[in-house]
């Protein structure tokens, strides 16, 4: 048979190391972390976890071997992925957040780059060596970036602009929720990737690129998210004052072409996202389980012998079994397609973590009033399912439309992922959606 979903002896060997790790490095710390106020301590109490994730090779395990990184594929990513998430996803985050910032100067970047960036990650004598991702902005009007590729004119989507100044790029605006770029101490990670408008005249996906900018640069200042769930990864807010980035560090092939970086990226992170919603589903699913099998309710038996009990149970573990399979075949097609999988990875993102939520609260409802007491976990599982459906380009904001304007592409095959055929995602099926009508751009043009 062509499929088979017995794991190989490698892949075997890369979930039983990521649940040893998860279970004796990472979940000892995971309480006093999580239920520390200031994000920025929470986060620096997972840093003996992270720097012994660095010296086992996890921490940059998604890149190549000839760079230093862990050379795994993306099933056997989503596979560490998820025992490293049944633990704590926010800790997951910090690590995935490191291919997002490096993924696209591996797909993009000229040699010299992927040299400079890719082999100082890797090579970092301290083992904490971290890099930012940095794309969403402040919301407002106009602000945010769920809508980054709408066509209306700057500053309607990515508004921090990158002009050129000589040998540099003068940076200025704001981000808002980016991933690991306050660094452990608040005043910058290594290097991030910000994607930025190097066009300011023009709107839209045109005239957006991507730039490395690293800790030291005058100019930039970070302010810590207080967040309800993923308490330990950090996320911050991004101030650029005419910071001056080298242009060497413009990353080369994503020149006016951020926009497909961000959906290549996206589409990349998709079944992990669904994966680390599979994990915290699993890890309320075992532990409603047990809880079920020596509760009584003041009744003969434990509730796990009722009806209501089983079948609702017997629904979350076929969920789980269902979302995990869903994200190995996304992780399978991007392994097959140079890590291009805009369609099905949005498709495994969506899917996967609106109904691993829901399937966390069927958990606490079998549990019953007990679920709200924070000797169990359960609040913890809530709030960190919570989050699943609105980051990593929310399922409402980014996630579903680049779905849509697949779909709506007049050459689209609707066998195409059932066949594994590769579906091109072209700039042109963007911007779908993101203004109601022509009538509306042309309002807002004239600025009526």
């Amino acid at each position: 048979m062509a499929i088979d979903f017995t794991l190989s002896p490698e892949q075997k060997k890369v979930q039983l190391e990521s649940r040893q790790f998860a279970q004796n490095v990472l979940a000892p710390i995971v309480r006093e972390a999580d239920r520390e106020p200031d994000p920025l301590r929470a986060f620096q109490l997972t840093k003996p976890a992270y720097i012994a994730a660095y010296r086992a090779g996890v921490a940059f395990c998604m890149l190549p071997r000839e760079y230093g990184g862990g050379g795994l594929s993306n099933v056997e990513l989503v596979l560490a992925a998820e025992e490293l998430c049944a633990v704590d996803p926010g800790f997951a985050c910090t690590i995935l957040v490191n291919g997002l910032g490096l993924m696209p100067v591996l797909w993009y970047g000229s040699e010299e780059q992927k040299d400079r960036f890719l082999r100082t990650a890797t090579a970092d004598p301290r083992g904490e060596y971290l890099v930012g991702y940095a794309v969403s902005e402040p919301p407002g009007t106009p602000g945010g970036t769920a809508n980054f590729d709408t066509p209306l004119p700057h500053p309607v989507g990515i508004g921090v602009t990158a002009r050129r100044a000589g040998g540099d790029y003068v940076l200025n605006g704001r981000k808002y929720w980016p991933c690991n770029v306050a660094g452990w101490d608040g005043k910058g990670a290594d290097v991030s990737i910000v994607v930025v408008r190097t066009d300011p005249d023009r709107s839209g996906t045109e005239g957006l690129s991507a730039i490395m900018v690293e800790r030291g640069t005058g100019g930039v200042s970070y302010r810590l998210i207080d967040k309800v769930g993923h308490r330990l990864t950090p996320n911050a807010e991004i101030t650029f004052e005419d910071a001056h980035v080298p242009a060497r560090n413009l990353v080369e092939g994503t020149a006016g072409n951020g926009d497909l970086l961000i959906n290549r990226n996206f589409a990349w992170s998709g079944p992990i996202a669904g994966i680390a919603a599979v994990g915290v589903a699993r890890s309320a699913y075992e532990e409603a389980l047990r809880f079920c099998k020596t509760y009584t309710a003041g009744g003969p038996r434990p509730i796990i012998n009722y009806q209501n009990v089983g079948y609702l149970l017997g629904d979350v573990a076929a969920r789980i079994e269902a979302a995990r399979y869903f994200c190995w075949r996304a992780a399978s097609y991007l392994d097959r397609h140079d890590n291009h999988g805009e369609l099905i990875g949005a498709m495994c993102k969506v899917f996967c973590t609106e109904l691993m939520f829901d399937t966390v609260y069927k958990c606490m409802q079998v549990v019953g009033v007990n679920s709200a007491d924070r000797t169990h976990n359960f609040e913890k599982y809530l709030r960190e399912a919570a989050i699943f459906p609105i980051y990593d380009a929310g399922n409402m904001g980014m996630q579903r439309r680049r779905v849509h304007g697949v779909l709506a592409s007049p050459d689209f095959n609707p066998r195409a992922l059932m066949d594994d055929e590769f579906v091109e995602f072209k700039k042109s099926m963007e911007t779908i959606d993101t203004v109601q009508s022509q009538e509306l751009s042309e309002f807002a043009r004239v600025g009526a």
